[in-house]
């Protein structure tokens, strides 16, 4: 191997070593931390995020990358050398223009205004929370101004998220996406209500918990390189291909969410699992991008855990661990009532029908507050309109409305919609899946799902972030991202549910 790209190698490395230790403390933050470590660990963060960035951006990474980028010209691009400077050389260009000061009030003031959306949102009070999203508005603001102008400002936060994605490429897959779906919600609202009620009765906790780490398992979530923890938003996070985490919580009043959390949270898990191990501490580690890691994650949760032929397998265990509460209910009646589609608050609850809606109304909120045309103070009352307008509902309260996600809270603003595109690439992974695996319905009856997470391994895990996500799925599917394969799963689903 080449000198020098060992020396940028073991650079990396270290980069990477101090990303996973502050990964490690924002787990902590999220899990354990009390109340008052709150400044103190912003600190340390804020510290390790400078360490990381000074050592990242150094003159010596750049005139490395230079001379490697001569020594390889004409080297084959889908080769791991050459994916590795070229990512290490886009990744380096961004870092360069953010100074690592910056990086260090960035993580403070995610560090205060996390702690305050969880007390805003626990007392359901905006107003403990604005003053933090407003100064997390400013840094975005200021993050933006960092680097060349874009077509639209709002693709610069993008870009972070879904590599080589515009502003305006997502609008034109959700106007394309929009009119369908709400003709879809429209045709189910006019047909036979299908009942839910027994899925709210009073379920133990525990016994939730249990099932859900049951499942995960099943699916093939290494629990030998992983763990399950409880933290007021669920989510996935990564310190190494050998230890990959992820969170979960229970809610009372609406208990049997926790297995379709986990089922979640266990495809992003699979992802990170399934890396190529020697992607380890480099920036070809983690995910193609937070569309395609969604895709994973949405997959498992929808196109897997919501199906019939899952349930066929699960729901007499199901059943036999809650007898009251489900002994009365067939399996045809449990499946049709875990995919009712009716308008809801919560977007991690929202059915399959109506999520993407939620997603374009945090979108146009973003788009808005980055443009400068919202201001935060009158963000409850924009986002109880746009509900009403998208869904026919008020929440009754701002934690169930504004306050509900953990992600302005850390500036991740730009990160949305790539919840709605991952629906849009399970489906379209879904079919291409479907044509290389026969009978995977039957192996999924049967509870074998080794096929359908060989088949991910192969084609998605493995390479990491060696391709742009646009090049995968042109590689995988044949085409770049589209709507319609996700149409059409919706549409045969649910006119066999409400008979449409």
């Amino acid at each position: 191997m080449s000198e020098k790209l060992n020396q940028l190698k073991a650079i990396l490395g270290e980069v990477s070593d101090v990303g996973h230790a502050a990964a490690v403390l924002g787990w902590d933050q999220q899990v354990n931390i009390p109340p008052a470590g709150s400044e103190a660990r912003g600190q340390q963060l804020g510290t390790l995020g400078k360490i990381a960035q000074e050592k990242f951006i150094a003159d010596e990474v750049g005139g490395l990358l230079e001379d490697l980028k001569k020594e390889f010209d004409g080297a084959d691009p889908a080769s791991d050398e050459a994916a590795l400077i070229r990512v290490a050389s886009r990744n380096y260009a961004k870092a360069k223009r953010v100074p690592p000061s910056f990086v260090v009030e960035q993580a403070l003031v995610a560090s205060k205004s996390f702690e305050a959306w969880v007390e805003a949102r626990s007392k359901s009070d905006f107003s403990i929370f604005q003053p933090h999203l407003e100064k997390v508005l400013e840094l975005v603001h200021k993050y933006i101004s960092f680097h060349p102008k874009a077509e639209h400002p709002y693709d610069t936060l993008l870009d972070d998220f879904e590599p080589g994605m515009k502003t305006a490429d997502v609008k034109a897959i959700f106007d394309e996406l929009r009119p369908q779906q709400v003709e879809l919600i429209k045709a189910i609202a006019a047909s036979k209500p299908v009942k839910d009620d027994f899925l709210y009765k009073k379920f133990n906790e525990k016994k939730v918990w249990d099932f859900s780490e049951t499942i995960v398992a099943k699916f093939g979530y290494d629990f030998n390189r992983g763990r399950q923890d409880k933290a007021p938003h669920p989510f996935q996070t990564s310190f190494s291909v050998n230890d990959v985490r992820i969170t979960n919580r229970f809610e009372s009043d609406n208990p049997l969410a926790t297995l379709f959390s986990a089922m979640h949270e266990s495809g992003h898990a699979m992802y990170e699992q399934g890396i190529n191990p020697d992607y380890e501490r480099t920036p070809l580690e983690g995910g193609a991008s937070l569309a395609i890691h969604e895709s994973q994650s949405r997959m498992w949760e929808n196109l897997v855990g919501r199906s019939l032929p899952f349930w066929e397998y699960f729901y007499p265990q199901l059943k036999k661990t809650f007898p009251s509460q489900l002994g009365n209910v067939n399996l045809k009646s449990f499946y049709k009532g875990i995919n009712k589609v009716e308008p809801s608050l919560i977007r991690v609850n929202a059915d399959e029908a109506t999520y993407n809606l939620h997603i374009m109304l945090r979108l146009e909120l973003e788009i808005a507050m980055v443009e400068g045309k919202v201001k935060i103070k009158d963000l409850p009352e924009i986002w109880n309109a746009k509900m009403k307008e998208y869904l026919g509902i008020v929440p009754p309260n701002n934690a169930k409305g504004v306050l509900q996600d953990i992600h302005w809270s850390g500036g991740a603003i730009g990160y949305f919609s790539t919840y709605a595109l991952g629906n849009l690439v399970s489906a379209q992974l879904w079919e291409r899946i479907n044509k290389d695996i026969q009978g995977l319905d039957d192996q999924i009856r049967k509870g074998n799902f080794s096929e359908l997470l060989g088949w991910l391994r192969q084609n998605i895990h493995q390479h990491g972030q060696k391709f742009e996500p646009q090049t995968l799925m042109q590689n995988v599917t044949g085409s770049k991202i589209t709507p319609a394969p996700y149409v059409r799963y919706l549409k045969k689903k649910y006119s066999e549910i409400y008979g449409l």
